[in-house]
């Protein structure tokens, strides 16, 4: 690809499948625009195997000590654990600067160590191309947010708010839409009745609940009380998580384990019931199902509940005696409808259109173009993009 723009490298992180997700589809729209874009792991980036062991440490305390990773992602929170971040990665910078070939526009991240990385080597000159961060936590944490990062790019106005709380700049922290890959769609015609055969799957109102690649948090619990609820029958996608699986079919509950085809799944269902608020929940949005949030997942689980509600996308059933009205309202009710309005500009708003801008340099009528072009923080000239998200959001873009 030397005629074309050049290149975008992505830094994501293999902590469960979703940073990847969101990667794979920003690198489908760049490439389409003419970008060649490579995808790197934040893990790889680490010295020897610690990368490899914190991806064991995080999983095993997801699964069997949740409380202690809430105490955790709490003193994450504190305004003073994202400098000594940097510091501790400081062995890593050099390792991404060396893997970044001659061509590169821009350097994006999808994981937020990794926005911890690329902000110190934007301040301090070392990285001469713009940087930017695609949030994708609904809610916006401290470490999302890194000083030097050219733009930090949140799926909605709340998140790019809370950016603002947090520190980043008023003109750098921007609302620019989901990255939901193409096939998570509406169904049409018979394609819900051909989904359900294709999955086995038994007749009437049927809720999908997801809990990630992992399968983690209180899975069967949400499970048992949603069909004890009486108005869906749950269809539980476990993961890679083998053991919830088996549980949950000897209770009696329809379970599936790794799914390839995720889009035609949630065509065959009524509704979706997540604990995360990653990239499945936008995913249901797209297929135009209505979305709860139930027994999230302590930490950035809990936050992304308040904030995917404060957005009103989606619901957040807080105890049992809730689950069936709630869930009789998202299907059959107006909130449902009122969630897939308010979700609507966010699945329509293009994200690649504003780090395409980010990794074009600026013309300059002949003259030289620094190789630490300043454009990023020139915001005229992503004016055309900004503005058309914009307008998706009824008004100026946050």
């Amino acid at each position: 690809m030397g005629g074309g723009p050049g290149r975008v490298v992505i830094v994501s992180a293999g902590v469960g499948a979703g940073h990847h997700g969101f990667t794979a589809e920003l690198a489908r729209r760049l490439d389409k625009r003419g970008f060649a874009v490579d995808a790197l792991d934040f893990m790889e980036l680490l010295p020897g195997p610690s990368g490899a062991a914190s991806v064991r440490l995080y999983n095993r305390t997801l699964h069997h000590a949740p409380w202690v990773y809430a105490g955790l992602f709490q003193v994450g929170t504190w305004s003073a654990t994202a400098a000594v971040t940097r510091t501790l990665l400081g062995a890593a910078r050099g390792r991404l600067l060396s893997m970044l070939r001659p061509d590169t526009r821009a350097v994006v991240s999808t994981y937020s160590l990794a926005s911890q990385l690329l902000g110190p080597l934007r301040r301090s000159g070392r990285l001469r191309v713009p940087a930017a961060t695609y949030v994708t936590d609904f809610a916006v944490h401290r470490h999302w947010v890194a000083p030097g990062v050219d733009a930090l790019l949140a799926p909605h106005p709340v998140g790019a708010v809370q950016a603002r709380m947090l520190g980043a700049a008023a003109e750098s922290a921007i609302a620019a839409g989901a990255l939901v890959a193409p096939g998570f769609r509406a169904p049409s015609g018979s394609e819900p009745q051909d989904a359900r055969a294709t999955f086995g799957l038994p007749p009437g109102r049927l809720a999908l609940v997801c809990a990630g690649s992992w399968g983690v948090g209180d899975v069967e619990q949400a499970a048992l009380e949603i069909q004890a609820a009486g108005v869906a029958t749950p269809v539980v996608v476990c993961g890679r998580n083998a053991r919830l699986a088996v549980r949950l079919a000897r209770a009696g509950v329809p379970a599936l384990g790794w799914v390839e085809d995720m889009p035609l799944l949630m065509r065959a269902v009524d509704v979706l019931v997540q604990n995360a608020g990653g990239l499945m929940a936008l995913e249901g949005m797209a297929t135009g199902l209505p979305v709860a949030t139930y027994r999230p997942i302590p930490g950035h689980g809990t936050r992304a509940a308040a904030t995917l509600e404060q957005a009103g996308v989606s619901t957040w059933i807080r105890s049992p005696g809730a689950l069936g009205p709630t869930l009789m309202s998202l299907v059959s009710g107006e909130l449902g409808a009122r969630q897939r309005a308010a979700a609507a500009p966010m699945l329509r708003a293009d994200p690649a259109e504003l780090v395409a801008h980010l990794a074009t340099p600026p013309r300059t009528n002949g003259a030289p173009v620094s190789p630490r072009w300043a454009h990023a923080r020139d915001w005229r000239s992503i004016d055309v993009a900004k503005s058309r998200i914009g307008g998706f959001f009824g008004g100026d873009a946050p």
